[in-house]
């Protein structure tokens, strides 16, 4: 570009400016009054929030099966699409599952006994569900692995100084168990239910214990949790062990499911290039309250001799 022409550019620009500014109001170029703004969506798994259905929920508890509305992945309240790959399916009522198992808490008095009605396959979740009665009292629980119709399960509160030898499908509390027993829908604050392990064939430990008043737990994924011996805790594993390696089989399936097609663009990791090994996290220690304790991470060094 020539100087000529930058100078007639600079010189043009000035005088336009100048008779812009000098102009009435009403013939000045008006800024653009809709303009593109970032709308914040919010993300799926937040707050317990999966955006794929709302269950009618009533003010009492009832064993009735309850109203479902698909949301398809979207914000109930927008109407914008959230959680991509949702959409369809058949539909499906929601048994309500009563996650607190409630029981005596006196050394003295026996076990609450309770007696497996029914096992059957729920469409709002991948174990199996079990309609339990004591009395006039009827409710739904999460099925283990060898639970039957017939079953009787038992309910107690109390710890004793020794371990107890517990059945699958009992509840006790984490330090009334033995060290190595498989537990499932294992409370994280005592008297709030059932809140950790609630998947399809899975399992947690009971590990170790931290105290006198605590216990160690190891979830599916390797995590160990560190809570009060008082919370509650399924003992076996979740029943239809066989979902997570059983085959979908077809699109049509899949379909009926409740999921959307795919892009098409996902590839399966070959590893040529590797993957990073992280050390596992510490174990996390929930509090009686609802706080989480921190604790500090130990120091270690390279020379034995300085340990």
């Amino acid at each position: 570009m020539s100087a000529t022409t930058l100078l007639r550019r600079v010189v043009g620009r000035q005088i336009f400016d100048l008779f812009a500014n000098s102009a009435p109001v009403s013939c000045q170029v008006q800024p653009k009054r809709h303009q593109w703004k970032l709308v914040k969506l919010p993300e799926p798994g937040v707050q317990g929030k999966s955006y794929r259905r709302i269950v009618h929920f009533k003010d009492e508890y009832t064993i009735e099966p309850l109203q479902v509305t698909n949301l398809a992945g979207r914000d109930p309240v927008t109407g914008r699409v959230v959680a991509k790959g949702i959409g369809g399916g058949i539909k499906h009522k929601y048994h309500w599952i009563k996650w607190v198992r409630d029981g005596p808490a006196d050394l003295s008095e026996k076990p609450k006994e309770e007696k497996v009605l029914e096992v059957f396959q729920d469409g709002c979740r991948t174990s199996f569900v079990a309609l339990v009665g004591s009395g006039e009292e009827l409710k739904y629980i999460l099925a283990t692995e060898n639970m039957k119709p017939g079953d009787i399960i038992r309910t107690h509160k109390g710890i004793p100084r020794n371990p107890i030898r517990p059945n699958e499908g009992d509840a006790y509390p984490l330090g009334a168990l033995p060290i190595g027993t498989l537990v499932n829908c294992v409370e994280k604050y005592p008297g709030e239910g059932g809140f950790l392990i609630h998947s399809a064939g899975t399992a947690g430990t009971i590990i170790n214990t931290d105290g006198p008043d605590r216990m160690i737990v190891q979830v599916p994924s390797k995590r160990k949790f560190s809570l009060h011996n008082t919370c509650m805790a399924t003992v076996g594993r979740l029943s239809n062990v066989l979902h997570g390696s059983t085959p979908i089989g077809s699109a049509q399936r899949n379909r009926e499911l409740g999921n959307r097609p795919r892009s098409g663009l996902w590839q399966r990791k070959t590893g040529r290039h590797g993957r990073k090994i992280k050390p596992p996290k510490p174990v996390k220690k929930i509090g009686v309250n609802g706080e989480v304790i921190q604790r500090p991470e130990p120091i270690a060094f390279n020379l034995p001799t300085l340990n």
